[in-house]
């Protein structure tokens, strides 16, 4: 028993730590594959790097961006997408609504 509530402390960190951090992370991570499974041709995108852009083929592995006044493209990893522009879009106009409602 003394045993026991000696490591009391310790399980109650770790299952914190499994609550606090693996849990969120694991969902985030859902949520971005499901993101990546469901790119089409002509999403808008923007990449890690910053670069915003039209898919205009999707291959299993890679993307091809259109971007630029010049219609250059690119030849970028799907894990290099960082989010689709127009979920961001639409979460944006979702948020500026409820903040109209709350005033």
């Amino acid at each position: 028993m003394q045993m026991l509530i000696q490591l009391s402390p310790i399980i109650a960190m770790l299952a914190f730590f499994y609550l606090a951090i693996i849990i969120p992370e694991s969902r985030r991570k859902k949520k971005y594959k499901a993101m990546l499974d469901n790119l089409k041709v002509n999403d808008d995108i923007m990449t890690k790097g910053g670069i915003i852009g039209k898919i205009i083929n999707i291959q299993e592995r890679f993307i091809i961006l259109q971007t630029g006044p010049d219609k250059t493209k690119i030849k970028l990893d799907k894990t290099g997408v960082l989010n689709l522009l127009s979920q961001v879009e639409t979460q944006d106009k979702s948020e500026k609504s409820v903040a109209k409602k709350e005033t």
